[in-house]
């Protein structure tokens, strides 16, 4: 078990976040199971203020949780100076079998969690509020997944032993052992580049066409592969040593930090894309989200292209 200033810090938002979800986990109950659009009745307006003060909670927890989980990914960094064998974030996420789980779940979460906020402001612009219940009963499943994020992200510290060895990313992302993740990583790049610029391209043709269901589909698809492909392909020309895959080291001062911006943008330029797909905006509207799908899923593409390039014009040889 492991505590570090950076963790206790973790504990102690991870508590608030519980009782103030779990106060509006409760008002959203009583919303899906007793409010009725049409009724005047005192219990309909104390339930909306009940919706008011939700929404204000959701949207605390929201705009907490995304710099909490940059947070999160510097404490496993500066975990790894305790851990024998890690050398960054990846030998922590590996030193037991909750850490793979718990980021994917982190990472699930603040996708559901900004697309509540996209579904709230929305329901907000009309009187009607048509998505009240559908946003609601979305927070009831969300708030489950907050819960199971918490209790994960505690039983890993907990479970961590100072004294055991774990891996470190050279290892863990290597293309040698007997892996799925190897044979991920052992991919042709020829491969793999013809699905992330095809990929990139059918959003480029669907944005053109307008067609915002395909589009929102090819952008879980750009995220998949760009992922794959940053870790397999492009990472190791920002890295410039051809063995190293780590998505965590770009994370770190070596690299200037490239990893966040490059996360950040990929972040952004999938969800505005995916959320297309999935709310009923208007025009102009669903034309805007469109807009600044495409610039930051371009803005990534045109970075994560310019490693490569960049080493080809300055060495006159591919890595």
């Amino acid at each position: 078990m492991l505590f570090t200033p950076q963790i206790i810090t973790l504990y102690i938002i991870n508590i608030l976040f519980v009782v103030f979800a779990t106060i509006a986990f409760v008002n959203a109950v009583k919303i899906l199971l007793h409010y009725d659009a049409d009724a005047t009745t005192p219990q309909q307006y104390a339930l909306e203020k009940k919706s008011y003060l939700s929404a204000t909670i959701v949207k605390f927890i929201f705009y907490l949780k995304v710099p909490l989980f940059l947070f999160f990914i510097y404490t496993l960094d500066n975990l790894s100076s305790l851990l024998p064998g890690a050398m960054c974030a990846a030998g922590v996420v590996s030193a037991t079998s909750y850490g793979t789980p718990l980021l994917f779940l982190k990472i699930l979460n603040l996708y559901i969690f900004a697309f509540w906020i996209v579904l709230n402001d929305e329901d907000m612009k009309y009187e009607t509020q048509p998505y009240l219940k559908k946003k609601f009963l979305l927070f009831c499943i969300a708030y489950f997944l907050l819960i199971a994020e918490i209790v994960l992200e505690g039983v890993m510290f907990f479970s961590m032993d100072a004294n055991s060895v774990v891996d470190c990313c050279g290892a863990i992302f290597s293309t040698t052992s007997a892996t799925y993740l190897a044979e991920l990583l052992g991919a042709p790049s020829s491969l793999l580049l013809s699905l992330f610029y095809g990929v990139f391209a059918a959003m480029l043709l669907f944005y053109i066409l307008k067609n915002r269901y395909i589009y929102a589909l090819l952008n879980i698809l750009y995220l998949i592969i760009a992922l794959i492909t940053l870790i397999a392909f492009f990472g190791t020309y920002i890295y410039e040593l051809p063995t190293h895959h780590c998505p965590f080291c770009l994370l770190q001062s070596d690299y200037n930090y490239i990893g966040y911006f490059l996360y950040i943008i990929l972040f952004v330029g999938t969800f505005f894309g995916f959320i297309i797909g999935v709310i009923d905006f208007k025009k102009e509207e669903i034309l805007k989200r469109f807009r600044i799908s495409l610039f930051y899923n371009t803005v990534y593409m045109f970075i994560v292209s310019y490693y490569p390039l960049s080493y080809y014009l300055k060495n006159e040889v591919w890595l």
